[in-house]
Formats: C-alpha cells, structure tokens, sequence
C-alpha cells in the first residue's frame, strides 16, 4: 500500500494544514551552537522512568529503542533527520550492503536472504573481539526465551522458517536458570536462522516477506554476545553486564535511578554508517515526574534532553511564538494514547469481553479534551482507525462519531443499558506517572463517568506499566486491571503495515511481554493477518490490513485517540541535533555541546 504522510510546509507560525516537522526559525541564530561538531562533555538527560527492558531481545519502547541503538546494533537501521522522509529508507547498519536480487543477496524465489557483515565491529570485552555471525544467530534464539520473552517474536515466528517449532520447545524450559536456557539455546538450533561463516547470515524464509529487511533492523535482532549466555535474559545481573558494539558503553546503572554511558574504546567511526560520538559522557537521571520541572531545567541549562517528557502543553504557546529554535515539533505518526480494554478480566461480570459493551464506551470520550491536554491541533489530531494516517494500510473511517469529536454519553449509557448495564461498570485503570498521562486519565475517567461508568484511577511508576502491569496474562486474568491507555509508535515507517496490526491484535502471539494487552483473539482478524503477510506485494498487504483495522474497530477492541506528534525541546549548548522517529527523540549519538555555554 503506497504510504500516506502529513505533509505541512508552513512554518510552525502558521499550521494551518496539520502536523507537521518543524522547529523554530528564531531571530537570534546564536541560540543554539553552529559550525562543525565538537568532541567533549557530558550530555545530561532527564526524565521519569526507567525502560522496562534494557535486553534487546524484549525492549519494546520507545525509551528503549533509543538506548540500546548506542550499545547495540542490528544489521540495518535508519537514518536520523529533521526530515521525517529521510528517515524512511533502509540503510545498512552492521550488514556490509543491502541484499537484492540483483547483487545475489536475495533469491529468486524471495525466500532466502544471505547478509554479509560489515568487518571492523567489535565488542568492548578484554581484549576485544569481533562481532560475528553466529552473535546474530545467538541474538535470535533469545526472542522466546522465557523469562523475558520478546513482545516481536511474533515477526520473526509468522517469517522465518523453524522459528515456530524453536520457539514452542523453548516454552517448558526453566525460566529461573540461566543454564538451562543456555544449553537449550546453545543444543538447539533455527532452520531458518544460520552462520554460513564468521561474517556471512543465512535467513530462510516460510513466505516471501516484502519487510523482512525491515525486520532484520529491529533492535530485537541486535547481536548478542556469547558472556549473555551467562545471565537470565533482562534480569537484574544482566542489567549490570551489557557489552557492547555501539559507540557507547553502559559502565554505570542505578535501576529507577540512573545511567551512565561512556565511550566504548572498541568502536571506530569508519565501521558505524548510522551514528556517531560526540560527547564524552551521556548521563541519564530518572525519578523526575514533573514535565514542568524537566522543562525548567532544559531552559537554564542545568539539563540538556527530556528522557520521556514531551515539551510542557503550558509551554507550547510561548515557544512558537518566541520562534524557539531549542523547539521543535516532530512528525511521528502513532496511535498514542488509546484506549485498551482488558477482554479477559472477569470483573463486572466479564462485561469487556462483550463487544456491546466496548462498542458503547467508543461513544464516551471527548478526544477535544485530549487534544487540548497535548498541546493543541498543532501537536495532535483525533483517530478512529487502528491504523494511523502515514502509516501503510490507514484509510480515513469514523466506525462511531460523535458531535464535535466531543463524546455522547446519552448515547453511551443507552447502549450500555441495551447490552444489559443500567447501572453502569466500575474499572480499574492504571495511568502512567510520567509526562501528561495523569491528565489524560482523568479526562477519560470524567468522560466515562458522564456515561454511568466508574474509574478508579491506580499511578503506576517505574517502568512497570509496560514491563508488568499490562503485560502479564496472570494479572489480566485476575482483573487486576480493566482499562488503560498505552501508547503505540511503530517499529518502523514506509512498508510497515504489520508493525501495527500483528503485535496490538494478533491473538495467536498472546503471553507474557504481549503488546497485544487486552488479550483480543479474533479468528478472521489472524487470518486476514497472515494474508497481509503472505500478499505477493505491498500494495495488495495493505489491501488485508485495511479490512483487519475496519474488523477490529467493528470489535471495538481499542479506542484509537490521538495521532501525535512530538514536541520536544533542548537545551542552547546542544548541536547536531537529528530525530529518529521510532524513539521520539534525538540521535543521542549525534548530539555535540558547545564549551563554556550552560542556557
């Protein structure tokens, strides 16, 4: 499906056409430092909570994702840019070239990759020592390990021929031994994942697949070291053993408190197409709630980045008019929040596993409201489909308008007295503590009051949002919570029609770490999942996920709010900044500072 993006070319002055990429054109150029990048310093990020896996293998945030791409490299990527077309297209990354048909690296039947490997990365071990192959291969095999599973291993199941089978025998071994999962890995191997030689991968596939590449950029199928064998994946002694292939090295980590990052004396710039490394130092400090309170600090210079803040709403105004050029807002088309129910939570009689009664709640928000809590139709716009607009296979519906994108709770309250609720629900929601989150449910929470159904609100910090509280099938199952409203930005843009559908809804991939929260499972909706997957073309896989997004809105699975975009702000010493899209934020390593400047 071609690829529909919100195009603005008006200044941030004057959006008049919608979202938009843009930063501030300000009267003063020596805000911000010019010239050629300088080496040196300590970059100093602030923010609210810790990631909720640092393992490659199961971080599935934005947070995240940007991260682990300075110590941990996949064999494709992306560019950073203030240009969110630049972005776009794949780019090699720890693979020497991009495979095609034409140079051999993809066969004639599409169903066999083969990826060379760029020589000259290595890791940051005593001595150091290239990465190879067989790091990729080990990379693989930990996706469905199972203590922290991976919330993508549904990509790489639905693709690569024997990951099935690899992944289900992985399922009975004990999660609580890092032997154990070791030697399963270790005796164990993957038909379609294989080390021809040190610097040669071999993928075969089940389909063709026109992602694949896309999939293979991924930090989920970053490299991994043979001393991770060592650890349970993502536990509490691997968080204080990561190694690294990236510019920078984690030689310092606080859980819910801090990081420290510094530079990894193995990497060289020749080897690394995508990043660079400018500072000396990236510090990283959590446990700071108060969007107000970061954004106060990136203005006096005291800090340079928000780690998971976008720019204060209250602030937004004064900065577009001011023409900041600290102040940008960056295109990146999400469903971020919506509304997710929990379809198995045996509260109020199972009533959310009825799709009456999710179709009656579609009615009760006021997506005005939350537009307003964001910053203004310059920062966001209302969504009624799964699928956002820039994004392969979004088509414009409105399954259930309201007047005014308001809500209707008249209408609300009588569907729910239809579906056999008079008296109206009582939910549990737990909201991020971070950023605007708490605004935003307690708008829903008034909302859904309006319409007879009651929310006890539950804050829910420290990276366990993601990481427990909404990901575990136990807690989902003993109705520990009701409703929520995550946010989602896709694993990647252009061709990516699966990275929305097949992690948020495909039922058959349902578990521990899941992305598909509420627990949907509908039969026609994996099937037209699968013949996206298998579509000869593009085009006609966006044909496929058109009709998945209009059955599960047919199902009301989700509320789809906002499609956001990203303000975001850094402090007057930061040069080099360029934004990746899929982390909502700048290329840490691209930034530089400017000496002796503190605002």
């Amino acid at each position: 499906m071609m690829r529909q993006t919100l195009r603005v070319t008006a200044g941030c002055a004057g959006l008049a056409l919608g979202l938009t990429g843009c930063g501030g054109g300000g009267d003063d150029p020596s805000a911000i430092p010019t010239g050629p990048p300088r080496e040196g310093g300590t970059l100093r990020v602030v923010g609210s909570s810790d990631v909720e896996h640092l393992d490659t293998a199961s971080a599935n945030s934005v947070g995240a994702y940007g991260l682990t791409r300075i110590f941990a490299r996949p064999l494709f990527g992306t560019k950073a840019s203030n240009n969110f077309d630049e972005t776009i297209p794949l780019r090699p990354d720890m693979a020497a070239e991009i495979p095609t048909k034409e140079n051999g690296g993809v066969s004639k039947n599409g169903r066999t990759y083969t990826v060379r490997l760029r020589e000259g990365v290595q890791w940051n071990t005593e001595p150091p020592r290239p990465v190879v192959a067989g790091d990729f291969v080990r990379g693989f095999k930990r996706l469905c390990n199972p203590a922290s599973p991976s919330s993508g291993k549904g990509y790489y199941i639905s693709t690569i021929k024997g990951m099935a089978a690899y992944c289900e025998g992985y399922e009975d071994v004990d999660a609580a031994s890092a032997k154990a999962m070791a030697d399963y890995q270790n005796g164990h191997d993957i038909e379609g994942v294989t080390a021809k030689d040190d610097r040669t991968l071999v993928f075969r596939l089940e389909e063709p697949a026109s992602d694949f590449l896309n999939l293979l950029s991924l930090q989920f199928t970053a490299a991994a070291p043979a001393e991770y064998d060592r650890y349970v994946p993502d536990g509490a002694d691997f968080r204080q053993n990561t190694i690294s292939d990236g510019p920078y090295q984690i030689t310092e980590y606080r859980p819910s408190g801090s990081y420290v990052l510094t530079r990894n004396p193995a990497w060289r710039r020749e080897s690394d197409p995508l990043r660079g490394r400018y500072v000396d130092k990236i510090q990283i400090t959590l446990g700071q709630d108060s969007p107000q309170a970061v954004q106060q600090q990136l203005e006096v210079g005291t800090a340079d980045l928000s780690w998971d803040h976008p720019v204060p709403t209250s602030a937004i105004p004064g900065l577009r008019r001011e023409r900041d050029p600290r102040f940008a807002i960056r295109e990146t088309p999400n469903n971020s929040p919506y509304l997710v129910f929990n379809t198995r939570s045996p509260n109020n009689g199972g009533a959310l596993g009825k799709r009456e009664v999710r179709q009656a709640l579609q009615y009760a928000v006021d997506r005005t409201a939350l537009i307003k809590i964001v910053g203004g139709p310059e920062v966001a716009e209302p969504l009624h489909t799964v699928i956002p607009p820039g994004n392969s296979g979004y088509t414009p519906s409105d399954r259930y308008p309201t007047p005014g994108e308001a809500g209707d709770p008249a209408k609300c309250r009588q569907l729910l007295a239809k579906a056999g609720y008079p008296d109206g629900l009582k939910f549990t929601f737990p909201y991020r503590t971070n950023s605007v989150h708490k605004l935003i449910a307690e708008s829903l929470k008034a909302n859904l009051e309006s319409c007879g159904v009651s929310a006890d609100l539950a804050p829910d910090a420290g990276g366990t949002f993601y990481g427990k509280t909404i990901s575990s099938p136990d807690r989902a199952d003993k109705g520990a919570w009701d409703i929520a409203a995550p946010g989602w930005t896709p694993d990647w843009y252009g061709n990516n029609g699966r990275s929305i559908i097949q992690p948020l809804f495909d039922g058959r991939t349902y578990g521990a770490n899941s992305t598909n929260y509420g627990g949907y499972d509908n039969f026609e909706v994996n099937g037209l999942i699968d013949a996206a997957l298998t579509a000869p073309t593009a085009n006609h896989a966006g044909g496929f996920w058109q009709q998945a997004d209009k059955k599960i809105m047919e199902d009301a699975a989700i509320v789809p709010l906002l499609n956001r975009s990203h303000p975001i702000f850094h402090s007057s010493r930061v040069g080099g900044a360029a934004f990746l899209p899929t982390t909502a934020s700048y290329d840490y390593t691209r930034l530089w500072l400017s000496p002796g400047r503190r605002a």
